[in-house]
């Protein structure tokens, strides 16, 4: 799917969370453990309320029925964790050196964009020079199709949620539709502004501000 699909009209307000679990250091490309042969997804995400893209049904359900209407079959049992490996070198290779870290969660891989270096302060267009890293991105997901894509925006804890709810939002929906323009099919997606609530460091501090401001894109295998 070539032509750029806009996707509008999601208002979210999502906690987005993973269970506590064997993890890689957000910014360092090293797994800490091999998942291969793990056939459930230890990383499971809890309590979210998301924006689903799929034509026909905004639910979880609906994702996965148009998934499989699509031809992407399900993974099983060792499969998974195997799946989810070949996933994670992949991203490895391609993102390594732009400063978008790949995370594994489990059978999860989460990838980390700072806003610092994907937007400009308050805007929610994406940074011409970043694209190319979505580029690879998009290639890889267009490899690894058995998989779904969560995009959640965060920021930091200034401005209050009046500014960042919809900033986080609109964050997360450029990337989104920048994915689905390099062929990224939109069923796969689900997406959520999730603007101060999940921070990943101390607001207290301007580093840890610019921690907290990104942009996460949470790769979940298929299960069906």
């Amino acid at each position: 799917m070539r032509t750029k699909i806009a996707v509008i009209g999601v208002s979210i307000a999502a906690m987005l969370g993973a269970a506590a679990c064997t993890t890689t250091d957000p910014y360092s490309s090293a797994p800490r453990r091999n998942n291969t042969g793990t056939g459930a997804i230890a990383g499971a995400l809890g309590g979210a309320v998301l924006g689903y893209l799929t034509n026909t049904n905004n639910s979880e359900q609906g994702r996965k029925n148009a998934l499989i209407g699509a031809g992407i079959g399900a993974l099983a049992g060792a499969g998974v964790g195997q799946y989810m490996d070949r996933q994670q070198r992949a991203l490895e290779a391609e993102l390594s050196g732009t400063g978008v870290g790949v995370a594994r969660q489990g059978d999860n891989l989460v990838l980390r964009m700072p806003s610092d270096v994907t937007f400009a302060t308050n805007q929610s267009s994406i940074d011409s020079r970043f694209l190319p890293v979505l580029d690879d991105v998009a290639r890889v997901l267009n490899e690894y199709d058995r998989s779904v894509v969560d995009i959640v925006g965060h920021t930091d804890s200034s401005g209050g949620d009046h500014i960042n709810q919809p900033l986080s939002e609109n964050r997360a929906l450029s990337v989104a539709n920048y994915l689905i323009n390099r062929g990224v099919i939109r069923e796969r997606m689900f997406v959520a502004g999730n603007s101060a609530r999940n921070p990943v460091a101390s607001n207290a501090t301007a580093e840890g501000k610019a921690q907290n401001r990104r942009v996460e894109i949470v790769i979940r295998p298929f299960t069906g």
